[in-house]
Protein backbone atom coordinates (compact mmCIF):
# COMPACT_ATOMS: atom_id res chain seq x y z
CA UNK A 1 0.00 0.00 0.00
CA UNK A 2 1.15 3.51 -0.70
CA UNK A 3 1.63 5.62 2.39
CA UNK A 4 0.67 9.24 2.13
CA UNK A 5 1.56 12.34 4.07
CA UNK A 6 0.13 12.78 7.52
CA UNK A 7 -3.27 14.48 7.40
CA UNK A 8 -5.70 15.70 10.05
CA UNK A 9 -6.06 12.10 11.29
CA UNK A 10 -2.51 12.24 12.67
CA UNK A 11 -3.93 13.21 16.07
CA UNK A 12 -5.51 9.75 16.14
CA UNK A 13 -2.15 8.17 15.32
CA UNK A 14 -3.43 6.98 11.94
CA UNK A 15 -1.35 7.27 8.77
CA UNK A 16 -3.79 7.15 5.82
CA UNK A 17 -2.98 4.63 3.09
CA UNK A 18 -4.53 3.74 -0.24
CA UNK A 19 -6.84 0.77 -0.74
CA UNK A 20 -5.40 -2.47 -2.13
CA UNK A 21 -4.36 -2.39 -5.78
CA UNK A 22 -6.21 -3.52 -7.81
CA UNK A 23 -9.77 -3.11 -6.56
CA UNK A 24 -12.56 -5.11 -8.24
CA UNK A 25 -16.24 -4.43 -8.81
CA UNK A 26 -18.96 -6.87 -9.91
CA UNK A 27 -21.76 -5.35 -11.99
CA UNK A 28 -24.41 -7.61 -13.58
CA UNK A 29 -22.35 -10.71 -12.69
CA UNK A 30 -19.24 -9.39 -14.51
CA UNK A 31 -16.22 -8.79 -12.27
CA UNK A 32 -13.95 -5.98 -13.47
CA UNK A 33 -10.46 -5.32 -12.12
CA UNK A 34 -9.79 -1.67 -11.30
CA UNK A 35 -6.05 -0.98 -11.03
CA UNK A 36 -4.96 2.20 -9.29
CA UNK A 37 -4.53 4.96 -11.88
CA UNK A 38 -4.08 8.01 -9.66
CA UNK A 39 -3.02 8.71 -6.10
CA UNK A 40 -2.73 12.06 -4.35
CA UNK A 41 -2.53 13.24 -0.76
CA UNK A 42 -6.21 12.67 0.06
CA UNK A 43 -7.59 10.73 -2.91
CA UNK A 44 -7.07 7.71 -5.13
CA UNK A 45 -8.69 6.51 -8.36
CA UNK A 46 -8.99 3.01 -9.76
CA UNK A 47 -10.03 2.64 -13.41
CA UNK A 48 -11.02 -0.26 -15.67
CA UNK A 49 -8.84 -0.94 -18.72
CA UNK A 50 -11.54 0.44 -21.06
CA UNK A 51 -12.03 3.55 -18.90
CA UNK A 52 -15.77 2.93 -18.49
CA UNK A 53 -15.67 2.18 -14.74
CA UNK A 54 -13.88 4.34 -12.18
CA UNK A 55 -13.74 3.99 -8.40
CA UNK A 56 -12.81 7.20 -6.55
CA UNK A 57 -11.97 7.47 -2.86
CA UNK A 58 -11.34 10.89 -1.30
CA UNK A 59 -11.22 12.76 1.98
CA UNK A 60 -11.70 16.48 2.66
CA UNK A 61 -11.15 18.27 5.92
CA UNK A 62 -12.58 21.47 7.37
CA UNK A 63 -15.44 22.19 9.78
CA UNK A 64 -16.73 18.81 8.60
CA UNK A 65 -14.70 15.77 7.56
CA UNK A 66 -16.07 14.25 4.37
CA UNK A 67 -15.09 10.76 3.24
CA UNK A 68 -16.34 9.75 -0.19
CA UNK A 69 -16.34 6.49 -2.13
CA UNK A 70 -17.81 6.66 -5.62
CA UNK A 71 -18.29 4.46 -8.69
CA UNK A 72 -18.66 6.15 -12.07
CA UNK A 73 -20.01 3.86 -14.79
CA UNK A 74 -20.31 4.59 -18.50
CA UNK A 75 -21.66 2.60 -21.44
CA UNK A 76 -22.56 3.02 -25.07
CA UNK A 77 -26.28 3.42 -25.82
CA UNK A 78 -28.36 4.42 -28.85
CA UNK A 79 -28.66 8.19 -29.31
CA UNK A 80 -32.24 9.22 -28.52
CA UNK A 81 -32.30 11.51 -31.57
CA UNK A 82 -30.32 9.26 -33.94
CA UNK A 83 -31.04 5.64 -32.93
CA UNK A 84 -28.58 4.28 -35.51
CA UNK A 85 -25.73 6.05 -33.70
CA UNK A 86 -24.37 5.23 -30.26
CA UNK A 87 -23.28 7.74 -27.64
CA UNK A 88 -21.55 7.30 -24.32
CA UNK A 89 -23.82 7.77 -21.30
CA UNK A 90 -22.85 7.58 -17.66
CA UNK A 91 -24.02 7.44 -14.09
CA UNK A 92 -22.51 7.51 -10.62
CA UNK A 93 -23.30 5.95 -7.26
CA UNK A 94 -21.58 7.16 -4.13
CA UNK A 95 -21.55 7.21 -0.36
CA UNK A 96 -20.39 10.19 1.67
CA UNK A 97 -19.59 10.10 5.35
CA UNK A 98 -20.14 13.67 6.61
CA UNK A 99 -18.57 13.77 10.06
CA UNK A 100 -17.87 16.53 12.60
CA UNK A 101 -14.43 17.93 11.91
CA UNK A 102 -13.42 17.94 15.56
CA UNK A 103 -14.34 14.34 16.30
CA UNK A 104 -17.41 13.03 18.05
CA UNK A 105 -17.77 9.79 16.08
CA UNK A 106 -15.24 7.00 16.20
CA UNK A 107 -14.67 4.99 13.02
CA UNK A 108 -16.57 2.11 14.67
CA UNK A 109 -19.58 4.35 15.41
CA UNK A 110 -19.63 5.73 11.85
CA UNK A 111 -19.37 2.18 10.51
CA UNK A 112 -22.35 1.11 12.67
CA UNK A 113 -24.47 3.94 11.22
CA UNK A 114 -23.42 2.96 7.68
CA UNK A 115 -24.18 -0.73 8.36
CA UNK A 116 -27.71 0.19 9.43
CA UNK A 117 -28.14 2.41 6.36
CA UNK A 118 -26.76 -0.28 4.04
CA UNK A 119 -29.02 -2.93 5.61
CA UNK A 120 -32.04 -0.69 4.97
CA UNK A 121 -31.05 -0.24 1.32
CA UNK A 122 -30.30 -3.89 0.63
CA UNK A 123 -33.16 -5.50 2.62
CA UNK A 124 -35.78 -7.52 0.74
CA UNK A 125 -33.82 -7.73 -2.52
CA UNK A 126 -32.92 -4.03 -2.56
CA UNK A 127 -36.59 -3.00 -2.36
CA UNK A 128 -35.88 0.54 -1.10
CA UNK A 129 -33.35 1.24 -3.86
CA UNK A 130 -35.73 -0.23 -6.48
CA UNK A 131 -38.46 2.11 -5.27
CA UNK A 132 -36.04 5.06 -5.18
CA UNK A 133 -34.97 4.40 -8.78
CA UNK A 134 -38.66 4.23 -9.69
CA UNK A 135 -39.20 7.75 -8.35
CA UNK A 136 -40.75 6.95 -4.98
CA UNK A 137 -39.92 9.03 -1.93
Amino acid sequence: MLQRQWGPDRALGVMPVSLADPQTVTISAATTPLPRTSVDKDESEYTSSDGLIRLSVSHSYGKRTRRLIRIDHAKMAPDAFRPTENVQVGMAVYTVFDLPGKGGYTPAEALAVWQGFNAQLSATSNAVVTKLLGGES
